[in-house]
């Protein structure tokens, strides 16, 4: 199950993260402001998190093998309507609509881990899950650099989440929801889970569970800082290396390739360090690498753009701590919450993660356009990555 989950999600930034390569042409061919751009950004990222809030809870009820592959499905057909896109409000609409349609697919795809890894696996089998999608970041920037180089920018929006149509079908073929579908016995149920087996939960009462409990909500707020920062990265960054003469020296645009790796392989650390170093104990790994992703952040600011080197190893690190706390945070919630509550509170958590980044998103193109640098952005993300580290020190579990 985890195999064909990982599989599905390997491709779902394809769907997502093109964007970010998209702005400087777009800017360029239609004359879209910085702002207006970073509105459009934040937009998919509000109805993201909007539809987190919402497809997390019927995740709980449905089950994450169907919600994961409707999602991919609808998603294909939304990013080749914003393809068409020529205005503000023509790219605006389907690229909202598109962030609504892609939150079908995390918070009931990890219901669906939830219901086949127990407390003590949990870390390291959503390491593996964060890791996947870290790597469709890798996927999406290196399809996103050659088909650059070869086809206008709207082909962005069109080749690529080909590939996300591919794993959608293959993982609603291979995936179940639970083990009893396929005659194994269910998992002994998590101690929050007791109360809900004996007496029967609706909608609205995981709702209130997940809100009145004080650490979720601390978490919500941390991870809202940590979800600032990762898509102030993913999305700026390919503007701050896209120069005038990238295509004469594309060299300058693969070193970012360092940035995805980096969070791919920080994932899957952090959820392995959190159950094997300290104990399950999710806040620590996660305000370590929070404050260490500000320290890097700082450095990629002073440290000129023309500095190969070390504009290699600094986005690397740079990913790997920014997304490195991912696996912890999203394993935190079946820990707080129980394993049936796990979807509804990953779906809230991830609508606050998205939340943040959606207001930040207009924020930084707006200090973008009013300072004229685009260094800008590592200045601002190494504040929000130690406010997100403090955030998370409460937390004991």
């Amino acid at each position: 199950m985890l195999l064909a989950l990982m599989l599905c999600y390997l491709f779902f930034y394809t769907g997502r993260q093109n964007f970010g390569w998209a702005i400087k042409f777009i800017h360029e061919e239609y004359g879209l402001s910085t702002s207006q751009l970073g509105f459009i950004s934040g937009a998919m990222l509000a109805c993201y998190g909007i539809g987190q809030a919402i497809n997390g809870n019927l995740g709980d009820k449905f089950g994450g093998r169907i919600m994961v592959t409707m999602g991919a499905l609808m998603s294909v057909v939304l990013n080749w309507i914003t393809s068409f896109g020529t205005t503000f409000m023509s790219l605006l609409i389907p690229w909202a609509a598109n962030g609504y349609v892609q939150s079908m697919s995390w918070a009931p795809g990890s219901r669906l881990l939830s219901n086949w890894w127990g407390h003590h696996e949990r870390g390291r089998a959503f390491g593996w899950y964060v890791f996947s999608a870290g790597f469709s970041s890798v996927m999406i920037f290196a399809l996103s650099i050659l088909v650059l180089q070869h086809l206008s920018w709207q082909w962005l929006f069109r080749l690529p989440v080909l590939l996300l149509a591919i794993g959608a079908i293959i993982f609603y073929f291979v995936a179940r929801d639970r083990p009893q579908d396929l005659g194994f016995e269910p998992l002994p149920e998590d101690p929050a889970d007791h109360a809900i087996a004996t007496t029967g939960e609706k909608s609205v009462d995981r709702y209130l569970h997940c809100l009145k409990n004080w650490r979720f909500l601390v978490g919500c707020v941390s991870i809202g800082f940590e979800s600032l920062a990762r898509y102030g990265l993913l999305i700026w960054v390919p503007f701050h290396y896209l120069g005038e003469g990238w295509k004469k020296d594309p060299s300058s645009v693969w070193i970012t390739m360092a940035l995805p790796v980096g969070m791919a392989f920080g994932a899957l650390s952090s959820g392995y360090i959190s159950d094997r170093f300290f104990r399950s104990n999710r806040s620590r790994p996660i305000a370590l690498f929070m404050a260490l992703a500000s320290v890097v952040s700082l450095l990629i600011y002073v440290v000129p753009a023309d500095n190969r080197l070390a504009g290699l190893v600094l986005l690397f690190l740079a990913g790997f701590f920014v997304y490195g706390p991912q696996s912890s945070f999203w394993a935190l919630c079946p820990d707080l919450l129980g394993r049936r509550r796990a979807a509804t509170g990953i779906g809230l958590m991830n609508a606050s993660a998205y939340g943040f980044a959606a207001a930040g998103e207009p924020l930084i193109g707006w200090i973008i356009q009013l300072t004229g640098q685009t260094s800008s952005v590592f200045a601002v993300l190494a504040i929000v990555c130690m406010v997100g580290a403090v955030c998370i020190l409460p937390i004991r579990r």
